[in-house]
């Protein structure tokens, strides 16, 4: 009945039966003893977990408060205790790992690609030297921490659109040299005018997309954070690539470039 079980102490009222057929109550020979335990046990992994929870301060990048983090980690976790990430930490660290690849095989595929295109596996040598130029421009603004960016998932999607902007621009001069090479000028001359001809497109095409990316750079509101760092990648990796592009690329051609000679005619 319910009044028989108000509190935990009645059980020990209850009556067993022993070996030799006796009735006794519970208490005879057990106690009840009170203790605080968790209200669940949290489980990472199929192992006992505790999960601890914490907001970045302003100005304070992902991956310095996971450094932070693993530094307290490091001093005051008792022999056998380990911790593992979740969540947005969980994703940082997963991605994080994979950028070299990411970027490996991103030059891979393009240098194959350009390679097929020009028939030449000098050219795009020439037409990618550019490229990482402008990732250091894009990643000194991240290092610097300028708006509050920092290496994440959105400016490493910025990173690698990057590269195939940023070879649009060794495109242009290098194919307009070769083929003016092939009208019967030599390197030097066939550089100078193809970097002279392709400057008002490249800078056309820089400016537009610098100033596509703009509203990234100055929006405001929910994902404004992740649209920053997209826009500012951009912005300032085709800006400080576009300018590299112009300066250094004729130089490597002429130190690379194959030699083309003009189509002979037979009388």
């Amino acid at each position: 009945m319910r009044r028989d079980r108000l509190n935990y102490d009645q059980v020990l009222d209850y009556f067993i039966t022993t070996g030799t057929g006796e009735s006794v109550p519970l208490s005879t020979f057990a106690t009840v003893k009170t203790s605080v335990v968790p209200e669940s046990l949290n489980h990472f992994h199929e192992l006992h977990a505790a999960t601890i929870s914490a907001v970045l301060n302003t100005g304070v990048t992902m991956s310095a408060g996971l450094d932070t983090l693993e530094n307290i980690a490091e001093r005051h976790l008792p022999d056998g205790y380990d911790y593992e990430y979740a969540g947005e930490s969980r994703h940082y660290e997963n991605e994080n790992d994979s950028l070299p690849i990411t970027f490996l095989f991103s030059m891979i595929i393009i240098y194959l690609a350009l390679a097929a295109l020009f028939e030449s596996f000098r050219d795009p040598l020439i037409i990618l030297i550019s490229v990482p130029m402008s990732i250091f421009g894009a990643m000194l603004f991240i290092n610097l921490g300028v708006g509050g960016a920092s290496l994440n998932i959105y400016t490493q999607v910025g990173l690698v659109t990057l590269i195939g902007l940023i070879s649009k621009h060794g495109i242009l001069i290098v194919q307009f040299a070769n083929a003016l090479q092939l009208e019967g000028k030599n390197k030097m001359d066939a550089i100078i005018e193809a970097a002279s001809i392709r400057l008002r497109p490249i800078l056309m095409t820089t400016g537009a997309m610098a100033l596509g990316v703009l509203p990234l750079l100055i929006a405001s509101g929910p994902g404004a954070e992740s649209r920053f760092n997209i826009g500012l990648v951009i912005f300032t990796g085709i800006s400080i690539g576009t300018l590299f592009t112009l300066l250094v690329l004729p130089a490597m051609y002429l130190l690379l470039a194959k030699k083309h000679n003009s189509p002979q005619v037979v009388q």
